[in-house]
């Protein structure tokens, strides 16, 4: 990665071939306090279904932040996303196991030629469209176990699911229709056109399910996790780790946490100078957990603000989420609840410590007892606490909430404010709840 001149706002729309690293070629750089504004193009699917691919998303190019160096931190400030596609296809999976190695996400291979990681050309529509360009064998590792197309409706937030000749109809236009970047190199799922549970009605609120900063060693973006990366253990590929130690490495990008959307703001460790911010895996909607593994994959452009925070080191991103997101036990208290508090404290002889904000700690790990563990972990090393405060304080102002199974989870606390003043962290708080 090289230096490049300082920008105010940085318009970012070129991306990886489904890798995150040192090793990636820097998108630009922004001002400490600048603003980016990415054009995303979608997630799982359609690099899923690309067999050039080494990941399962296609992210951006990683955005130098100015100042930024390991050991610090850099909070980013979610200000606008705007879906531009019209309609996408998405389900659960079905893995065709003569198309890849070790993992189907980024080890590819012809079935038939044997060619690894092969380009490949579109005929027709279907689940066989995807053909390898040597030989014309279908080449894509994946197809749907149960899939579904979904029109959206953007003027009112809703989304349609459609029958076999709804989705036929758009795949037959399906680059134009799903809106696939100029400058992507993923085919369009909608091609496929899945026609589960047609006329079902959906609520639509976009979120980004893959941003953050640039791991110091290069993964497949879509296992820039604790869970997703364990298939990376012991692997044989060019990404393979050898033990869960390595693992360690990650940043933690890959959360699909429905509440990274606007108004939020994600504070993530800069692990390689610069930070390495990368948006990726752009939602339409979902469910806590994302139950298929997989959602609503759309394009789209992200705005953010950024700044650094000096000297805040992080094992895996901070969550500070809309305050309507919050759960009610961690909302920050309001002016009756802190009178209330201090005179319950006048009465028992014991100071109310009413000057508290909200954090969540992100966790990941194989399944979510792992990943709320990592989150314990992260806790601990942050607030200087036992596990058995961090523990107290999330049961009794908190609790855990889960992002993605099998294994990504917010730890949710009401945290001191002169603990979050030490770490670096109040202002941060103060600025996103009003405090």
């Amino acid at each position: 990665m090289s230096q490049q001149g300082v920008q105010e706002e940085l318009h970012v729309d070129q991306y990886t071939l489904g890798l995150v690293g040192p090793g990636q070629e820097w998108a630009g750089t922004v001002a400490d306090g600048g603003q980016v504004t990415t054009y995303t193009p979608p997630g799982c699917w359609g690099p899923m279904v690309t067999p050039s691919f080494r990941g399962g998303h296609e992210v951006t190019r990683p955005i130098r932040v100015e100042g930024a160096s390991v050991g610090d931190a850099v909070a980013i400030h979610i200000q606008n996303i705007e879906v531009t596609s019209m309609a996408t296809s998405t389900g659960s999976m079905a893995e065709r196991e003569e198309a890849f190695n070790d993992d189907p996400f980024v080890d590819h291979r012809c079935p038939e030629c044997g060619t690894t990681w092969p380009d490949s050309v579109v005929e027709g529509t279907g689940e066989d469209a995807i053909k390898c360009a040597e030989c014309g064998a279908n080449a894509s590792s994946f197809g749907f176990e149960y899939g579904y197309t979904v029109a959206f409706d953007h003027e009112n937030a809703v989304g349609l699911t459609l029958d076999k000749e709804g989705a036929h109809e758009l795949a037959t236009n399906a680059e134009e229709v799903m809106d696939i970047p100029e400058n992507a190199r993923q085919h369009p799922i909608l091609l496929y056109e899945p026609d589960g549970m047609p006329g079902t009605l959906g609520r639509l609120r976009p979120f980004i399910g893959n941003i953050g900063t640039t791991p110091p060693i290069t993964m497949p973006d879509s296992h820039n996790a604790g869970d997703f990366g364990q298939s990376l253990i012991g692997a044989e590929h060019d990404y393979g780790v050898e033990t869960e130690a390595d693992l360690e490495q990650r940043t933690d990008g890959h959360m699909d946490i429905p509440e990274v959307r606007p108004g939020a703001t994600l504070i993530c460790p800069v692990a390689v100078d610069g930070g390495g911010i990368y948006v990726g895996d752009l939602h339409a909607n979902q469910g806590d957990g994302e139950l298929s593994l997989h959602t609503t994959d759309v394009s789209g452009t992200v705005t953010m603000d950024v700044e650094v925070i000096e000297g805040l080191e992080l094992d895996g991103p901070l969550l500070l989420p809309n305050e309507e997101d919050l759960h009610h036990i961690s909302k920050p208290y309001s002016d009756e609840e802190r009178e209330a508090g201090r005179a319950l404290g006048e009465e028992h002889g014991v100071e109310a410590k009413t000057e508290m904000g909200p954090i969540q700690v992100v966790g990941s790990g194989a399944t979510v007892n792992d990943a709320t563990q990592n989150a314990f972990d992260r806790a601990t090393k942050l607030l200087d606490m036992s596990e058995g405060e961090i523990r107290a304080r999330c049961t009794f102002t908190g609790g855990v909430q889960i992002g993605r199974l099998p294994g990504v989870v917010q730890l949710d606390m009401l945290a001191p404010l002169d603990v979050l003043e030490e770490r670096g962290l109040a202002d941060a708080v103060r600025e996103q709840y009003g405090l």
